[in-house]
């Protein structure tokens, strides 16, 4: 039996290709999901971290389309639906009616029990009437649904609003399994 060699080409990845029958090796994004706080949170005057544990949504307006088997809930701990690792993004929009500043933290755990500060997000509201936003992102390792979970707490130094509403994302928590753990 003769062996044929092959002259390997590099791909143009300017140009545009048809592919027939399967395509492997590429990894596909299988859990997308965004949650939402649907209605204004009243966040009091506090020198410590408070847990977002109410008025938490699953996004449904719109048109939105998640992907995949969805987080769930509850008292504001979010459960992963499958292991893997996640993109856990979070955006928060403020309201004051004086300056203040304001924080809102992505805290993760391994064990279902001990919590660790993995993102803090801080903005200064400029005065009265204004809105200010603070947005940021985590990779978690998620190689157990049952004990790695993740929940989001505010910080503010006087009385602040955390804007939510049922009809359009104002806070939103956004998670996206990237792969494989």
């Amino acid at each position: 039996m003769a062996i044929t060699k092959i002259q390997s080409e590099s791909l143009n990845l300017a140009d545009t290709y048809a592919f027939t029958g399967t395509v492997t090796g590429v990894p596909a994004i299988t859990v997308a999901q965004e949650w939402r706080l649907s209605s204004d949170l009243s966040c009091s005057t506090t020198n410590a971290p408070t847990l977002i544990s109410s008025n938490i949504e699953q996004t449904d307006t719109d048109g939105y389309a998640g992907i995949g088997s969805a987080m769930s809930v509850s008292s504001g701990i979010f459960t992963f639906p499958v292991t893997g690792i996640y993109l856990i993004k979070v955006n928060a929009e403020w309201y004051n009616s004086s300056s203040d500043y304001c924080g809102i933290q992505i805290h993760t755990t391994t064990d279902n029990s001990s919590y660790g500060e993995a993102q803090d997000l801080y903005t200064g509201v400029g005065g009265s009437g204004k809105y200010a936003n603070s947005s940021g992102d985590f990779i978690f390792d998620v190689t157990d649904t049952s004990t790695h979970k993740v929940k989001f707490l505010y910080l503010v130094h006087s009385a602040t609003t955390l804007s939510g509403n049922q009809n359009v994302s104002k806070t939103s928590f956004t998670f996206i399994r990237l792969g494989d753990t």
